[in-house]
C-alpha cells in the first residue's frame, strides 16, 4: 500500500485509513483506562485487605466464589469438606493439621469459609476463637496448613461508669458488654478486691478497643487505660508495650500494678466466711477454726493461682474435696478446696504462673453450697489471705520513661475528651 502520491503527499484513502486506526487505538485505551479505575475502586472497598465473604462473588464472578457456614452438632471435616475435595486427601490433610489444630476440635457453632478458584477448591478458615484462625491453603498440588490471628478493623471507645453494686450490672445497666467486668478485674486486682472493696458511687473510665469484622461489631479488644475510683481513692492503669515488645499496665509514674500476689484468686464472688479462730462449721455443727476465706461464686467460676508457684499437691479427701496446694517463694503455699475440677496439663510438680486458671469452684467434701476455700502459709503457720504483704515488680525502665509519658499523655487526652482531668491525677 502507497502512502503518498508521487509528489511525496499522504494521499486522502491513507489519511482516512491512519485516522481510523488512531481512533480504535484511542478507543480501546479508554476501555482499558475505565477498567483499571475500576478495579482500583473495588479493591480500596476492601478494609485492611479483609476481603467481605459476601463481596468476594461480585468482584470475583468467573473466578472466586466463597461459601460461608457454620459447624452443626455433628459436623466432621469430612461432612464439611467432602464436596469439594477427596476423602484421602481430607485424611492426609488431617494429620498434617494435628500438630498444629486437630480437626477432632471443630466445635458446633463456629463459623468457617470455603473458597473455591475456577470451581476448584481454593482454601479453607476456621475460626478457632475470637483470636485465631485455621486456614489451608491449595497453591497447585500442595496443601500449606497456619494457625493465624484474626484481623479486626479497630475504634477506640470511652467507657465511663457509675457503680452501684459491681461492675458487672454497671456495665449491663449502660448498655456494655458485661464481659469487659472480667478484664478490668484482672487490671486492677492486685489493689482492689472486688469480692469486698466495691462501694456504692465508685467510678470508672475506661479506654478500650471495639473490634469490627466486614462492618459488624465483634465485641472487645484490649484495654488501653482505665481509671477507677473506688471509695474516693483513684487508681490508674495504662497500657505500655516496651521496646522488648513486653505488654503490661502501669501506673501514672509508671510503676508496675502487678504485684508477687493478687488479691483474690476468684475475679468475682462474695465473701461468705472470714479467716477466725472460732466458727461454727455448718455441717459438722462444732466450733473450729477456719484459717481462710470462703468466696462464694457460681459452679465453675474459674480459679486463678495467686502467683507464681509449683504445684505441690493435687487430691481429695472427704473434708477438703478436690483441692490443690502451691508452694511459692520466701516459704508461702496457697490452698485452693472444695474444686470442681481442675484446668487441663496441670499435675503435681509442675509450674504455675500468677493469673493462670488451676480449676474450677465446687462443693465437694463437707460443703453446702458451692465456693472455694482459700487459704494461705507462711513457713508452715496459716495467715490470713487478705494480709498478704505485696511487693510491685519491675516498672517502667528509666530510659524509656520518656516514651510511656507519651503514650499515657495519649490515653489521657482521649479518656477526658478535653474535659478537666479530675479523674485522672492522684
Amino acid at each position: 500500500m502507497k502512502h503518498t502520491d508521487e509528489t511525496g503527499r499522504w494521499t486522502d484513502l491513507d489519511m482516512k485509513q491512519w485516522m481510523f486506526v488512531g481512533l480504535v487505538f484511542g478507543f480501546c485505551g479508554l476501555i482499558g483506562l475505565f477498567s483499571t479505575t475500576s478495579a482500583v475502586s473495588r479493591t480500596q472497598k476492601v478494609p485492611n485487605g479483609i476481603i467481605d465473604p459476601n463481596e468476594i462473588n461480585q468482584i470475583y464472578p468467573l473466578e472466586k466464589k466463597v461459601m460461608s457456614g457454620v459447624f452443626k452438632t455433628g459436623d466432621t471435616a469430612s461432612a464439611v469438606l467432602g464436596p469439594y475435595l477427596p476423602l484421602n486427601t481430607i485424611y492426609r490433610l488431617e494429620k498434617q493439621s494435628k500438630a498444629i489444630f486437630p480437626f477432632t476440635r471443630f466445635k458446633s457453632g463456629r463459623p468457617f469459609h470455603i473458597s473455591l478458584y475456577q470451581n476448584e477448591f481454593s482454601d479453607f478458615e476456621y475460626e478457632i476463637n475470637d483470636q485465631s484462625r485455621l486456614v489451608i491453603r491449595k497453591t497447585g498440588d500442595r496443601f500449606e496448613i497456619l494457625k493465624t490471628p484474626i484481623q479486626y478493623d479497630i475504634e477506640e471507645e470511652v467507657i465511663e461508669l457509675e457503680i452501684e453494686s459491681n461492675i458487672s450490672s454497671a456495665l449491663r445497666k449502660a448498655g456494655y458488654c458485661p464481659s469487659l467486668a472480667w478484664n478490668l478485674a484482672d487490671i486492677f486486682a492486685w489493689d482492689i478486691n472486688f469480692a469486698k472493696d466495691i462501694q456504692p458511687g465508685d467510678r470508672c473510665q475506661v479506654l478500650v478497643e471495639k473490634r469490627f469484622r466486614y462492618g459488624k461489631h465483634k465485641g472487645y479488644g484490649q484495654i488501653l487505660a482505665a481509671v477507677f475510683v473506688n471509695n474516693s481513692r483513684t487508681y490508674q492503669a495504662f497500657r505500655y508495650t516496651d521496646t522488648q515488645g513486653q505488654a503490661g499496665f502501669y501506673d501514672e509514674k509508671g510503676n508496675s500494678l502487678q504485684k508477687s500476689f493478687l488479691k483474690s484468686p476468684l475475679n468475682y464472688s462474695r465473701i461468705s466466711s472470714r479467716f477466725t479462730q472460732k466458727r461454727l462449721h455448718p455441717i459438722l455443727k462444732e466450733t473450729r477454726p477456719h484459717p481462710g476465706i470462703d468466696y462464694a461464686a457460681p459452679k465453675n467460676t474459674p480459679v486463678k493461682t495467686v502467683a507464681d508457684g509449683i504445684i505441690k499437691e493435687m487430691a481429695y479427701n472427704k473434708s477438703m474435696g478436690r483441692y490443690m496446694i502451691i508452694g511459692h517463694v520466701n516459704a508461702y503455699e496457697t490452698s485452693y478446696y472444695h474444686l470442681n475440677g481442675y484446668a487441663k496439663g496441670l499435675k503435681k510438680g509442675g509450674s504455675v504462673s500468677q493469673g493462670d486458671v488451676i480449676g474450677f469452684v465446687g462443693k465437694t467434701g463437707l460443703a453446702t453450697g458451692y465456693h472455694l476455700d482459700f487459704r494461705v502459709a507462711k513457713n508452715g503457720r496459716y495467715i490470713n489471705p487478705l494480709d498478704i504483704p505485696v511487693t510491685r515488680v519491675e516498672p517502667v525502665p528509666v530510659e524509656e520513661m520518656y516514651r510511656f509519658e507519651v503514650r499515657m499523655t495519649e490515653y489521657v487526652e482521649k479518656l477526658t475528651d478535653g474535659r478537666a482531668v479530675a479523674m485522672v491525677t492522684p
